[in-house]
């Protein structure tokens, strides 16, 4: 499987991911444990998240996948939502919460 049939798979098979730098136990990049706090904020229970730090082809891969060129990266329902900026902004006005919850 390539690379971006993996991540295909992945954003397919779970309602709420997160790819992102460590994991929603242990995140290692400040961005990344923001992300993490607003989802858990916003009531989601179901996080699935993707570590790139362990796999250099996702890593690379995830930013080609949605033209987006950081990370972390959020996908609800398959959809690609955004980086932490984008979370922020959403969660500050209320969309985010719904959009999980919806």
């Amino acid at each position: 499987m390539d690379t971006k049939a993996k991540i295909q798979e992945i954003v397919s098979s779970h309602p709420v991911v997160l790819f992102m730098k460590g994991n929603a136990q242990f995140p290692q990049c400040g961005f990344s444990g923001n992300a993490v706090n607003i989802l858990r904020s916003c009531g989601v229970e179901n996080l699935h998240t993707v570590n790139v730090l362990e796999d250099a082809e996702i890593r690379q891969g995830i930013k080609e996948f949605a033209n987006w060129p950081t990370i972390p990266q959020l996908y609800i329902n398959g959809e690609f939502i955004g980086g932490s900026d984008i979370m922020t902004e959403m969660f500050q006005s209320g969309e985010l919460k719904k959009l999980v919850q919806g």
